[in-house]
């Protein structure tokens, strides 16, 4: 029985050149016998967190993998056999991000000869020819016994001449080839979405695309018995799809994530540091002594910070928290980080527990063994100072945001495949009039009253393509303030482009894979109400001669429960919508936990989660 590895798959997260999740990719080449597959995404790595779990799911192999498009070079793929080459790829996509900008990447021959150590390559010709020729000695000599060839099918005239010129000029130059199917789409019947976002990238029509669109439909997943028998004259580069699987001896189980260290006393390990910071906060808050409820509840939060190991990140916090006190910036924790008594003392919560009932296992939780989340606002007007401070206190190599996936939701699917299906830019208006918000769907039951005619062939293709594309990933944006901190280089561990934005950085991978990884994400975000709220307490420094902080606000004053009651609350975060000041007079909230309740009544996420029958037990 033939073994084969597809070693060279486009996920979509080639933004708008494969058009198939990696888990799609991933259960077609376990139903089709695949040994494993490479997802080889051009100039990035973005998708190979969701390969990765993809694989897991599956119990397949993974090839970790990166198609690099070179500048003065025929493209070639990369497949790290260690975790130290990975970490040099990571860099080399780095670098070669910062020289050209968002979104792109400019790479040189010399700069992977000089950052490929410890990568299998792999040369993706085009033709045989002296070129080809010349290409080859090049891989040969910068890569040695890691140096291939690919042997793939483009379904033009000649192809099998090209395929014996090709596989004879690599034996000249003592290069190995292998077998790859260069695959765009899990399923053959995905060849025509593929089409649609060809024309976004190259901004035309189909009727107009000419040959910007793949030359032929062969590029889905096959059986190993279908490539046995397309290249029945080269067994032994179909072989070697497997001897690379098994000289890639790197997972992303082997990236071990180092919280940043903010140890200031010599000798000391991060949970004592935790802990004589949150007892002296305590001390310096409770004057008056701490109280034995207040005690007894840091002793049990800390107790699980240690047994979690989470005590670095909550050291980060703090660090930011209180640099951003020092250059007197506003800030408060907030989400389920308010259920923290050490929060509270360490400033960076205001939630005393000595007036409320806290949860801290609706925050950190072994059963759950997710890694904790605070989310912090800072005034808007200068939240930007602190997130460049976090850049220099921690250095440009070892911080940066998180990315957001942007994907194709109903409306925007909608507008671009009537754009590529040569639609009149007035029916498609027509169309995405029939679409509200953030739909993820498109309904043809809901044209029927537009007096469109669904019948027609090229609309009801619209349609269909349009509800294919929802989900699919377009570009990656900035996160408004998710940062990765770490110990190490964090363009070891996933390669770093510049932002939009002036003097800002991104990492390629999002919220979800940072979470699946386990690494540290602190959010820094901006809230308006938080500069009022600071312009309002030098208000009444200066003039009065109060000086408050959000901890020490005086609680339940009744003047302004009274305000509340009258749904008097335009501008006042949480309780400004009118679905909150409808409800306000009615239920006449007193107290705060009157206010907890009334808020988790508009806004019931943490009910239907379930956590009302967690507290009840």
């Amino acid at each position: 029985m033939t073994r084969y590895a597809e070693l060279q798959v486009t996920s979509y997260f080639s933004f708008l050149r494969g058009v198939s999740a990696p888990a799609e990719l991933f259960a077609q080449a376990k139903r089709l016998g695949l040994s494993a597959i490479g997802i080889t995404d051009r100039n990035t790595l973005a998708g190979i967190v969701q390969a990765h779990i993809a694989a897991k799911d599956t119990g397949m192999r993974l090839v970790v993998g990166c198609r690099l498009d070179l500048a003065d070079f025929p493209p070639v793929l990369v497949y790290p056999m260690d975790r130290a080459a990975y970490g040099r790829l990571c860099r080399l996509l780095s670098i070669g991000k910062a020289r050209a900008g968002k979104g792109k990447c400019l790479l040189n021959w010399a700069d992977l000869a000089e950052w490929g150590d410890g990568l299998q390559a792999v040369l993706v010709p085009d033709v045989a020819g002296e070129d080809c020729a010349l290409h080859l000695r090049k891989l040969r000599d910068a890569f040695g016994d890691r140096a291939y060839m690919a042997l793939t099918l483009r379904r033009q005239p000649n192809d099998q001449m090209r395929l014996y010129e090709l596989a004879n000029m690599a034996h000249a130059r003592r290069v190995k080839t292998v077998v790859t199917n260069d695959v765009l789409f899990d399923i053959h019947d995905r060849r025509i979405l593929q089409d649609v976002v060809t024309c976004v990238r190259h901004n035309t029509t189909i009727d107009r695309a000419g040959f910007v669109r793949e030359r032929h439909a062969d590029r889905y997943l096959k059986p190993p018995q279908e490539i046995a028998r397309l290249f029945s004259r080269y067994p032994e580069a179909i072989d070697r799809s497997m001897e690379i699987v098994e000289r890639c001896r790197f997972s992303l189980d082997d990236l071990a994530y180092q919280y940043p260290d903010e140890i200031t006393t010599p000798g000391q390990t991060p949970q004592e540091a935790l802990e004589a910071l949150t007892w002296e906060g305590a001390r310096a808050f409770y004057t008056d002594g701490i109280p034995e409820d207040v005690a007894e509840i840091l002793r049990h939060e800390l107790a699980l910070i240690g047994r979690m190991s989470y005590a670095p990140y909550f050291l980060t916090v703090n660090s930011i928290v209180r640099e951003s006190r020092r250059r007197g910036i506003l800030c408060q924790g907030r989400g389920s980080a308010a259920n923290s008594a050490v929060c509270f003392v360490l400033g960076i919560t205001a939630i005393d527990p000595s007036r409320t009932t806290l949860l801290f296992e609706r925050f950190i939780s072994e059963e759950r063994g997710e890694p904790p989340d605070i989310d912090v606002d800072f005034e808007h007007a200068r939240r930007e100072e602190i997130i460049q401070w976090i850049y220099d206190h921690y250095g440009r190599t070892r911080a940066a945001l998180t990315a957001v996936v942007t994907r194709y939701r109903a409306k925007g699917a909608l507008r671009d495949v009537g754009k590529v299906m040569g639609l009149p830019e007035d029916l498609i208006t027509l169309l995405s009039k029939q679409i509200w918000g953030w739909s993820r769907e498109v309904d043809a039951e809901k044209f029927a009253e537009t007096g469109i005619d669904l019948t027609d062939r090229r609309i009801r293709l619209t349609l269909d393509l349009a509800r294919a594309l929802i989900g699919v990933p377009r570009h990656l944006s900035q996160h408004p303030g998710g940062f990765v901190l770490t110990h190490d280089r964090l363009d070891e561990l996933v390669p770093i482009e510049p932002a939009a934005m002036e003097n800002r950085q991104t990492i390629e991978w999002d919220k979800d894979d940072i979470d699946a990884l386990k690494f540290m994400k602190v959010d820094v975000l901006a809230l308006g109400m938080l500069t009022c709220m600071k312009k309002g307490l030098d208000l009444l420094a200066e003039h009065k001669g109060q000086r408050f902080t959000l901890q020490t606000i005086p609680a339940e004053d009744p003047r302004t429960y009274a305000m509340i009651r009258k749904a008097d609350t335009i501008g006042v975060f949480q309780i400004e919508s009118r679905a909150q000041m409808s409800m306000l007079p009615r239920l006449k909230p007193r107290t705060y936990y009157d206010l907890v309740i009334e808020v988790a009544i508009v806004r019931p996420g943490p009910i239907q989660m379930g956590w009302t029958a967690s507290m009840r037990h």
